[in-house]
């Protein structure tokens, strides 16, 4: 079977506007509204959520805006598999992943390098990664991206991959995940707290109630206590925060960013 040339966009429309201009110009509003000291180290590494933009947008771009214009080459995207399932890790064959903003190139070589097999089935309507790429491509224009949907998989075969991947001040990893799911507003503001706790002690003890990453972040998780980094909080909200006063407060989604820091 020929290799796909684009991954099409699956959720333009849905999780974020279809128009480019529209685009462009919520993501940086979103960017422009994060609060980045000067003096802020460039993350290796972060945790960053994957709902609508009108839902975790301000959430998402308060990590990313912490490497806008670094100098990062290439991006390990790393998501779960929400629609597939997949047994293991996958890429898409594709050469690009396509935003309304244009297309971003897949490093093929990287991921051939790190032995990850391709299953186009994972990638084709997965929102987990492509929701991440409308920021990466404000922030880190000309950065190559290696995306890997995670489906049951061990901590140790995720952490094994990164770790191929992971690379010196030119890479930067992404983890996609949300937090806890459908819960009333006071129970899962008390669930994501105790979750980021977990994260930033880089515990990778965490399950699918707490976030549906956690296939990534248990892989993380390894490599980041391994290599001694450090975690920090940037925001920790949910869909409940989305609109004043609030909606569904009885049923409402988790969303963390995190940042994660080599040792200095």
């Amino acid at each position: 079977m020929k290799a796909m040339e684009v991954r099409e966009p699956a959720v333009a429309g849905l999780f974020y506007t279809n128009d480019p201009d529209e685009l462009r110009e919520g993501v940086d509003a979103l960017l422009a509204d994060a609060r980045v000291a000067s003096n802020e180290t460039v993350p290796k590494a972060l945790v960053v959520p994957h709902a609508g933009f009108m839902y975790s947008g301000p959430i998402a771009a308060s990590a990313f805006a912490r490497v806008r214009g670094a100098a990062i080459e290439r991006v390990v995207l790393v998501g779960p598999s929400h629609r597939v399932f997949l047994n293991g890790l996958a890429a898409p064959s594709a050469r690009f992943m396509r935003t309304p903003l244009g297309d971003v190139a897949i490093d093929h070589d990287a991921l051939d390098r790190a032995g990850v097999p391709r299953d186009d089935a994972a990638h084709a309507r997965e929102h987990s990664l492509e929701v991440e790429l409308p920021f990466l491509q404000r922030v880190l224009p000309r950065a190559r991206v290696c995306p890997i949907a995670c489906g049951r998989a061990t901590p140790d075969e995720v952490a094994r991959v990164i770790e191929a991947l992971f690379g010196g001040p030119e890479t930067l990893v992404v983890i996609s995940s949300d937090l806890s799911h459908y819960l009333p507003y006071a129970e899962g503001r008390a669930k994501d707290e105790r979750t980021a706790q977990k994260i930033l002690a880089l515990d990778p003890n965490l399950d699918g109630e707490e976030a549906c990453g956690y296939v990534g972040l248990r892989g993380m998780m390894i490599v980041a206590k391994k290599k001694r980094m450090t975690c920090r909080l940037l925001d920790l909200r949910s869909s409940g925060d989305a609109f004043a006063p609030r909606v569904r407060e009885d049923s409402v989604v988790g969303y963390g960013a995190f940042a994660l820091e080599m040792p200095s």
